[in-house]
């Protein structure tokens, strides 16, 4: 749909922006059904409403991908599309051809473009996507009697690396600190980058005091609007996973960096286009700043805090995990900080209260049952 003739009647709580984007979401997911056999419709609509958007997006995907390789790669099927496969031939696959393509074809293999070719490398996590995708599918049609047989059981098992702290990458507090300096002063900037610096550095200041303090997910900052500001409460709304509303509670620091930034640096309301009016964090060309720049402004300072190149600097999703150490760090409860951070398990808290450096020799040190 053009975004020239789009538009929003928005009843539900959700600003206009989260609603566009989850509309545009559902557009991609309707395209990838479409392409898929239509005795999987009763499917779709189980995805819809058991698994999140983006969830359901994933698994159209991964689905879609297997369809096209039973075409290209297997003698089960005939069809020239993926929309012409039939419910006879999809009840002649069998778990190994599923563990075939989930652990040959997957693992590595080449996307042929004009003029080059990409080679695809997935590793043990995303090929346990693939196959929760599948398991999904063949257990849906077996239990709706359109296959006959469930041949999920015979899938092979993916093993996964357990997670281990010391492997968790994140900024030590000190390396926040001078992140903190050079988004201030200008420290560690190119020529280049200063030129830049100079009319965004209380936006990206904001950016990265809300990233390190609350431990935003990348999509939650990106969403954000002036409108999820209240500033007389002291609090702000965001929207987590599956579409749970939050309501932040502001601190001083970040309230001062947000209300500097609104009053001192970001456009005037009235240049900037209605699609955009109410975007927090905008690009210098007036619109609302993408994924992308988040990115990119991220992994700039993170470099220099970290004495790198650009291109080794972190993702906003290592100042998560940023957040989460440091809190953990200052004294707050792993089930505090769990609740912050919308962690679903408390264990994938613990792995951050792991980081406590010295911490069981710091408590046998102090704890002496002989005097000397």
């Amino acid at each position: 749909m053009e975004s020239k003739n789009f538009k929003i009647h928005n009843k539900s709580s959700k600003p206009d922006n989260i609603v566009k984007s989850e509309n545009e979401l559902i557009n991609k997911c309707l395209s990838i059904e479409a392409q898929l056999p239509d005795f999987m419709r009763d499917y779709f609509i189980f995805l819809k409403n058991s698994i999140s958007l983006s969830s359901r997006h994933a698994y159209l995907n991964d689905i879609v991908f297997f369809c096209k390789y039973l075409i290209s790669n297997t003698n089960i099927t005939t069809a020239g599309t993926t929309k012409e496969i039939s419910v006879e031939e999809f009840n002649r696959i069998k778990a190994r051809d599923v563990n075939r393509f989930i652990g040959d074809y997957c693992s590595r293999y080449l996307i042929n473009k004009t003029d080059t070719t990409v080679v695809m490398e997935n590793h043990n996590r995303a090929l346990a996507r693939k196959k929760s995708s599948l398991v999904s599918l063949f257990k849906f049609l077996y239990r709706d009697e359109i296959i006959k047989k469930n041949i999920t059981d015979g899938f092979n098992p993916i093993k996964l690396p357990k997670p281990q702290p010391d492997a968790i990458k994140k900024l030590e507090i000190d390396e926040v600190a001078i992140m903190l300096d050079a988004v201030e002063k200008g420290i560690g900037l190119t020529e280049k980058e200063k030129q830049y610096w100079e009319k965004t550095k209380l936006r990206d200041k904001a950016i990265l005091i809300l990233l390190t303090t609350y431990g935003l997910r990348l999509n939650e900052l990106h969403q954000l609007n002036i409108s999820s500001f209240n500033f007389n409460r002291g609090e702000f709304k965001i929207y987590r996973k599956r579409g749970k509303e939050v309501n932040m509670p502001l601190n001083q620091s970040v309230e001062k960096v947000i209300k500097t930034y609104l009053k001192e640096e970001r456009p005037n309301p009235e240049s900037i286009s209605e699609e955009h009016r109410d975007a927090l964090f905008l690009s210098l060309q007036k619109r609302r700043m993408s994924k992308l720049s988040i990115r990119k402004l991220v992994k700039k300072y993170t470099s220099i805090a970290l004495d790198t190149t650009r291109e080794s600097g972190y993702s906003p999703h290592k100042l998560r995990a940023t957040a989460a150490s440091s809190l953990i760090q200052y004294g707050f409860s792993i089930y505090d900080v769990q609740n912050l951070l919308d962690h679903d398990n408390v264990t994938t808290t613990q792995l951050y209260a792991a980081h406590k450096k010295n911490v069981k020799r710091e408590i046998v040190k102090n704890f002496e049952w002989l005097e000397e």
